[in-house]
């Protein structure tokens, strides 16, 4: 017989506040079109992207998650000695250790929470979301900051035609915190690592190791390309459609709920031709929102959901208390999808 005493959280958790925050540089376009040989229109009809945002070099992976942490605790009505733990989903913080949460953690006067980074690409934030519910129900934190961020600029080749136009900086997050009732419904999540190639980085880090120049990529004027994020479009777009539809199903199922008892649908957002067919596979109701934040903002990988649902509350297009369905799909192939009720 067991003689550990069992763990004592709280019956349920629930998102409490959001934040987000978009660098002050909007690039359109046209300054994409300056390296490949394309169109605004044709970047616009493929993706629906007519902007995005790039940081600047004061516009680091901390600073951006500083402030869009800070706009969340404030949102959520708490101080940031009450945050428990730090989760940081990104792909574009370029030190292998420490674990740019425990900065985070630091800048925000949380004391000494738990604080670590984890790599799910476009599904971290629902992978940190689950993280942080199963915190506090076992009882190891009260409060749970998630963050997702990337500076994925850093990452762009500029002169690939196929990714060019995609990617933008930002960064969301969300505090976590205890409910007396369900408002973070069960996690459908998963892997297909049969599929990891179709998106990727060009060339491991340890290519650069040991000076041997040979394998590595060139850009037009000759010079060693930095590794970059680089895909297999058709073969994404397909499985994005078709796969994560069927994945936003079980969410929807596994939640006990319908489409028709949703009021606002937050996918990754990768493109909107994805966006769109998923809300026709679903057959969502005209009353369902569809966040489409990827217009103005690009895809920002695992900053993207946070930031499209702070975006939806700031307008008005919901409001608190909405039942939202969520999905992160992307590099891995991973996925995540779940309901939640709105801060």
């Amino acid at each position: 017989m067991s003689k550990i005493k069992p763990s004592r959280g709280a019956p349920y958790a629930r998102v409490l506040g959001v934040g987000g925050y978009r660098p002050t540089r909007v690039v359109p376009n046209e300054v994409i079109l300056e390296k490949i040989d394309s169109s605004d229109e044709w970047i616009r009809s493929r993706s629906g992207i007519t902007t995005r945002h790039w940081a600047s070099p004061e516009e680091t992976v901390a600073a951006m998650s500083v402030e869009a942490s800070g706009k969340a605790i404030a949102n959520a009505g708490i101080s940031p000695e009450q945050i428990g733990a730090v989760v940081v989903s990104t792909v574009s913080h370029f030190h292998q250790t420490p674990a740019i949460a425990t900065e985070i953690a630091d800048r925000i006067g949380a004391g000494k929470p738990a604080a670590f980074d984890i790599s799910a690409g476009c599904a971290g934030f629902g992978y940190g979301l689950t993280l942080a519910k199963g915190m506090i129900v076992e009882g190891s934190a009260e409060y749970v900051l998630v963050i997702g961020v990337e500076r994925l600029s850093d990452l762009t080749d500029l002169e690939d035609r196929a990714t060019a136009f995609l990617f933008g900086d930002g960064a969301g997050a969300v505090v976590v915190g205890p409910s007396d009732e369900p408002h973070i419904g069960p996690t459908v999540w998963g892997s297909e690592g049969d599929k990891a190639t179709t998106i990727r980085q060009t060339v491991p880090w340890d290519a650069f190791h040991g000076g041997d120049a040979s394998n590595l990529p060139l850009d037009k004027q000759g010079a060693i390309k930095f590794p970059a994020i680089t895909q297999e479009g058709q073969a994404v777009f397909r499985w994005a459609v078709f796969e994560m539809a069927k994945v936003a199903q079980q969410a929807l199922d596994a939640a006990g709920i319908t489409a028709d008892d949703l009021d606002v649908f937050i996918p990754h957002q990768a493109n909107m031709r994805i966006i769109d067919s998923m809300v026709k596979t679903l057959k969502l109701p005209e009353h369902v929102t569809v966040a489409r934040d990827v217009e103005t903002t690009g895809n920002t990988s695992a900053a993207s959901i946070p930031l499209a649902m702070e975006r939806l509350l700031a307008t008005g297009e919901a409001k608190s208390g909405d039942t939202a369905l969520v999905i992160g799909f992307g590099a891995g192939l991973v996925y995540a999808a779940t309901v939640v009720t709105l801060p």
